[in-house]
């Protein structure tokens, strides 16, 4: 992993040293794991649970997602949806589903990067 690119990576709201200590100081494990999160689908799931309206699928797709964020250490997308994960939680889908531009922001930054390595 390049010294620009991590810069990067901090700079967009990862935790990289908490990365690093989860994956044993391995880059290049670090790498393919990211790698693997820009193939995933989650995040289409999220926002297909949320155009249909259905809270369940939301939460459960938020909930997941929430892990695999914060499992890399994608702070800036954590946060975020972690704070819609508790609103799907409690079943209130307009506030949940008011969140999708920020967790969609955040997302494009982290599939920004992402496509840097790939």
């Amino acid at each position: 992993m390049t010294e620009e690119f991590k810069n990067k990576l901090i700079a967009a709201n990862v935790d990289l040293e908490g990365a690093m200590e989860r994956f044993m100081n391995n880059e290049g494990m670090y790498e393919r794991f990211l790698k693997k999160f820009a193939n995933e689908t989650i995040y289409d799931q999220l926002a297909s649970a949320v155009e249909e309206q259905d809270a369940d699928k939301a939460f459960a797709a938020a909930h997941t997602l929430k892990g695999v964020c914060g499992n890399l250490s994608l702070q800036g997308l954590f946060e975020v949806v972690n704070k819609q994960v508790e609103f799907f939680r409690a079943k209130d889908m307009e506030a949940g589903a008011a969140m999708m531009p920020q967790v969609t922001a955040e997302y494009d930054k982290v599939m920004e990067l992402i496509k840097e390595i790939l």
